[in-house]
């Protein structure tokens, strides 16, 4: 699989006890971008040096989920962006998951991964399909189709944290767009929230 397609943001707050777990789960071909919300300077160095395919910027104050995350898709130059929370590690095949689904469903703007149950109307028990329509997906890993987003944009910024990945979904949804839940594409997350 090309990785090249793909660029991973992460935004963080203080998560350098958390984020090494995370980083470690990427394939290393991947380019990654981290939001640090802070001055971390020890941190940006740490992480550069420790992945060569990071490259971490320091926003100096917390911007929150929506601008973090915005600032960080703002960078994306590939055909597709993985928002991940620090707290979230891949399974070995997530990101050719990721690939193998995009492929097969070309209309999607987003992915999501299969702990995503909360918020779809499915028991994913008794569904036996792989990937399925949903309206809202959690915002701890959501996989983007970056042409989709060329119009509506990403995360409205007047959202600090919570409810802003809904904002998103339903302003997606007002426009006819495709939001997918992949059964097969697994990220485990430990987080509380979004």
């Amino acid at each position: 699989m090309s990785y090249d397609k793909i660029t991973v943001v992460i935004n963080t707050f203080n998560s350098e006890d958390i984020i090494y777990h995370c980083l470690d789960s990427i394939n290393q071909e991947t380019k990654i971008l981290v939001i640090e919300n802070s001055n971390n300077t020890t941190l940006k160095k740490e992480l550069e040096k420790k992945y060569t395919n990071v490259q971490c910027f320091l926003s100096g104050q917390n911007l929150g989920y929506a601008k973090g995350n915005n600032f960080g898709l703002s960078k994306v130059k590939s055909k597709y962006a993985l928002i991940l929370n620090p707290d979230a590690v891949l399974k070995n095949d997530t990101l050719n998951q990721f690939l193998t689904t995009a492929n097969n469903f070309p209309d999607f703007a987003i992915l999501g991964p299969a702990k995503q149950d909360e918020f779809s109307e499915i028991d994913l028990n008794k569904d036996k399909s792989q990937v399925f329509e949903v309206n809202t997906l959690k915002g701890f890993a959501m996989f983007l189709n970056m042409e989709q987003f060329e119009k509506i944009g990403f995360f409205d910024e007047n959202f600090f944290i919570y409810l802003e990945e809904i904002d998103l979904c339903k302003r997606l949804k007002n426009s006819n767009k495709k939001i997918y839940l992949d059964k097969k594409a697994i990220i485990n997350h430990k987080g509380g929230g979004s």
